[in-house]
């Protein structure tokens, strides 16, 4: 297929439907911009070559019109030396370099519209390949939140399997003994701690009730020697 046919054909293809069908669209769309990259590095290559030839013909123009500007002076100078038949030779000679010259610009002015038409196909290339690389983006971002999602989907389904809540539950139960377990040792504890202060005020009031008999007989003491 030739690079207009290509160009034809890229400017002509709906993206968006050629994606909607593809299986793949992201690398669809990569191959796309891929086969519109080198089509339109052939477009600028063939308006390249274009250009060259217009300025190739240019060149050959200026030098036919030097030659016919110089047989237009030797008829000049044949008129000046009353050399009627020389200066109808010459005059020929300049008529069928300005022929040649008339060839070669007519060429120039369908150079000049192939080259026109060569840019226009390029600007409109690159708008495509410009249209298909932000519909690349989108679907980079969109294939991103798409495995996002999956993988909050499986997370969940994961968290809720039977498996998992079997080892949240017994995780929980695991817990529920620790906290009973330290409820029972804070009571013995409690326990322990009333029997040990109810026998230290016995004690206490033991050794309150002596000293103050002690004191009692040394008041009695002191009277009887009086």
């Amino acid at each position: 297929m030739g690079v207009f046919s290509r160009f034809k054909d890229i400017i002509g293809s709906n993206i968006n439907s050629m994606l909607d069908k593809a299986e793949d669209p992201e690398k669809m769309i990569r191959l796309m911009i891929q086969e519109m990259e080198e089509t339109l590095v052939e477009l600028k290559s063939s308006c390249a070559g274009i250009m060259a030839d217009k300025k190739s013909t240019e060149r050959e123009i200026a030098t036919l019109q030097s030659l016919a500007d110089k047989w237009q002076e030797r008829a000049e100078l044949a008129i000046e030396k009353e050399r009627e038949d020389l200066a109808k030779e010459a005059l020929v000679e300049k008529k069928r370099y300005l022929t040649q010259i008339d060839s070669l610009e007519e060429n120039c002015n369908r150079f000049d519209e192939l080259i026109a038409a060569a840019r226009s196909d390029i600007d409109q290339l690159e708008e495509k390949i410009g249209s298909a690389r932000d519909k690349q983006k989108v679907l980079v971002k969109r294939q991103l939140r798409a495995h996002q999602s999956l993988r909050t989907q499986k997370e969940i389904r994961k968290a809720g399997s039977s498996d998992a809540l079997r080892r949240f539950e017994a995780y929980e139960q695991k817990i529920d003994r620790m906290e009973a377990e330290a409820s029972l040792v804070n009571g013995i504890v409690r326990k322990a701690g009333s029997l040990e202060d109810e026998f230290e005020r016995l004690e206490n009031q033991d050794a309150i009730e002596n000293e103050l008999a002690t004191l009692k007989k040394k008041k009695q003491a002191a009277k009887g020697a009086d």
